[in-house]
């Protein structure tokens, strides 16, 4: 889209000795101040506002990274959120590291248009050698505008900080590159003595070049304020109002990034969208560095709130998300998290419980059940009998259809019965959730995951791919014993879980030596001779039946009656036929202390 000319004057870059830190607003040994300057600017919505998402690179900066196979489960989720809509446009992604590019060569596979997968890069020309070798089309690349990044972190002047960016903004455009600018630090930095010269200077590049420049405003320690009336750096409102006045930057290549030190990071997103920025940036559940960034389930529901209904996008997905977040992830959401936590529509207080039960729409914000496939849920009493005790159970577990509870069960009646002996006893107050899933767990266990159950999971989750990863392993593929023995050697150093490793050949029989720890040498090396027969293993024949990786169930080693699972995966060689099978025994206990 060919971009309007800015009205406003030319601002030149305020190329300064000393830094700016706005002392008077950013004390450090007291709370910041919100000055308000009396002056108000006027709301300007887009034409268009979107979401854009950083899950894969600002939400993993606050946990544990995501496996290759996460990534893609998520992306694909979010993109039956999105459901073609075009409200979740865009996907960032690092590029770094071998599972980071493996995660974006997946996902560019699917062949969704949305959401688009981005890049992120330092400000560093070599970088945009992975930038290209990924096929994208468009990244970010980090460009710190306060004094606090430019004086003290990067050790430059104004000048330089701005002369770098533009070097590195040029390469991307010679590249053919779409660069989305991250301005870091904002609402900290010299508006029209480095932002706004600074932004000028893109618009001048992207009218030269006809790639379309973007601009990400990001409010890195969450300092921005949705006031019209707040005075500069930290009006979101009016840093909006500059870029798209002053700076002459359309609507729709600006963004905001912000962070929710202050609890406003979604106000906050709101008000760039209400004052002049079409691409509001979240996370799913919020994460991200420090306090997190938007939620992304948040931003969806404000994008309807301002927009109504976008043909495609499927709130109820936002249930499966959190599911998966919880149940495969091992996320833990607070139970009064907005529209994914357990009590997010459940009502506590005995005479709102009673408003309810008469029309949910006295305490329910919105049809929870349409919207996201939650039933509105309320605690139990002794009023509310067979049918109130069955209701809370499917709710409480989100069953459906065949799966829900049976009000002849007799662990429903065992239940009654204990709830009738509370109130017979004098209790007034209603039974808590934490009540009653200890009741459900006591006379429905068939009903629940065990602590076990969910820890075997994990643990085969986590094996299955250390043992997937190997087998694509060059040296092992080679089939040549003399190659995989120190891949294998270095793999139980590094796994201190590991017991016993060992490939075979396609009719079973061992081609390696018995990789085991040091103590254990002498009683394997006695019973797994060289070439010992596995074929009639199950850890063997099913990678060459359906050649998938296989997980046995627990058993107890014959060598030293510890409790162990076995982990194999077919191996296959350059022609893609399944050479041989590769085994790694692993002490279960080990595996889930970590």
């Amino acid at each position: 889209m060919k971009r309007t000319a800015s009205a406003g004057k030319r601002y030149p870059l305020r190329d300064v000795e000393e830094p700016l830190f706005f002392r008077d607003i950013f004390p450090y040994t007291e709370i910041p101040r919100v000055p308000f300057d009396g002056k108000a600017v006027p709301m300007e919505q887009p034409a268009g506002i979107w979401i854009t998402d950083t899950t894969f690179r600002d939400g993993q900066q606050s946990r544990p990274p995501y496996t290759a196979d996460q990534v893609v489960r998520i992306y694909r989720l979010l993109h039956e959120l999105d459901g073609d809509s075009g409200v979740i446009r865009q996907c960032e992604f690092f590029l770094y590291s071998a599972a980071d590019k493996e995660a974006v060569r997946r996902c560019m596979e699917i062949g969704c248009r949305y959401p688009e997968v981005t890049g992120w890069i330092r400000a560093k020309k070599e970088d945009f050698q992975l930038v290209r070798e990924m096929g994208l089309r468009e990244t970010g690349i980090l460009t710190s505008c306060s004094d606090y990044h430019i004086f003290l972190k990067l050790h430059w002047t104004r000048r330089q900080a701005m002369d770098n960016y533009l070097g590195i903004v040029r390469a991307a455009l010679d590249a053919g590159i779409i660069p989305r600018c991250h301005l870091e630090d904002a609402t900290r930095a010299d508006f029209y003595g480095f932002v706004v010269p600074f932004a000028q200077e893109l618009m001048r590049l992207s009218d030269e070049s006809g790639i379309p420049i973007k601009i990400r405003v990001c409010d890195t320690l969450g300092y921005g304020v949705p006031f019209a009336e707040a005075a500069l750096p930290r009006s979101v409102p009016k840093l909006f109002h500059g870029l798209r006045r002053e700076a002459g930057v359309p609507a729709e290549r600006l963004e905001w990034h912000g962070h929710n030190d202050f609890h406003k990071v979604l106000v906050n997103a709101v008000a760039g969208w209400l004052y002049g920025c079409s691409a509001a940036n979240g996370a799913i559940l919020g994460f991200g560095e420090r306090t997190g960034n938007p939620p992304l389930e948040g931003l969806v529901m404000e994008y309807l709130s301002l927009r109504g209904p976008a043909p495609g996008l499927d709130t109820t997905v936002i249930t499966r998300i959190a599911r998966y977040f919880q149940d495969e992830i091992g996320v833990v959401i607070p139970p009064n998290y907005p529209f994914v936590g357990l009590d997010f529509n459940t009502t506590k207080a005995g005479i709102h419980a009673d408003g309810v039960l008469k029309n949910e729409e006295i305490y329910n914000p919105f049809d929870t059940v349409r919207l996201l496939r939650r039933p509105v849920r309320v605690s139990i009493t002794d009023k509310s009998g067979i049918a109130g005790i069955a209701y809370w159970i499917d709710a409480y577990l989100g069953t459906e259809g065949d799966r829900r509870m049976d009000k002849r069960d007799p662990g429903l009646m065992r239940i009654k019965k204990r709830i009738d002996e509370e109130y017979a006893a004098g209790r007034t107050t209603g039974i808590s959730d934490e009540e009653m899933l200890h009741f459900a767990r006591i006379y429905l266990p068939r009903l629940f995951k065990s602590d076990f159950d969910r820890l075997k999971s994990r643990v085969t989750s986590m094996a299955r791919h250390i043992v997937e990863e190997a087998a694509e392993r060059e040296e092992i593929r080679s089939m040549d014993p003399a190659r995989i023995e120190p891949l294998l050697r270095a793999m139980l150093g590094d796994q201190p879980f590991v017991k016993y490793l060992y490939v075979t050949d396609r009719g079973g029989r061992k081609i390696t030596p018995n990789i085991v720890r040091p103590g254990d040498q002498e009683t394997y090396d006695a019973y797994f001779t060289d070439g010992f027969d596995f074929s009639n293993r199950s850890w063997y024949l099913r990678p060459m039946e359906t050649g998938e990786s296989r997980v046995s169930d627990f058993y107890t080693s014959l060598m030293d009656g510890a409790l162990c699972i076995t982990v194999s995966a077919p191996v296959r060689g350059e022609d893609g036929t399944i050479a041989g099978v590769l085994g790694v025994d692993i002490l279960f206990e080990d595996i889930a202390k970590m």
